[in-house]
């Protein structure tokens, strides 16, 4: 037990002394490269539009598969017999 927490500790020290290091790329610019206004405000209206779309178009896939199952279940109903031997 001790050396799971020994070896733990060390672990979690190493990669955290190794995580400025990996941050630290050119000059610390991102892989999309100097981040200016434009860029944010561009980014947060992705975002913007993103998410209602995601969404209605998650409801309409929703809402037809629903429709699938509701008439599937009556078809498997109107199937069976009622009643009788």
């Amino acid at each position: 037990m001790r050396r799971l927490v020994a070896a733990t500790i060390m672990s979690l020290t190493t990669l955290a002394m190794l995580a400025p290091v990996a941050l630290a790329h050119d000059g610390g610019q991102g892989l999309y490269g100097e981040t200016t206004d434009k860029v944010t405000t561009d980014a947060g209206f992705a975002l913007i539009i993103f998410f209602p779309l995601f969404i209605l178009i998650s409801s309409i896939i929703q809402s037809k598969l629903d429709k699938r199952k509701t008439a599937r279940k009556a078809a498997q109903k109107s199937d069976t017999p009622h009643g009788g031997w």
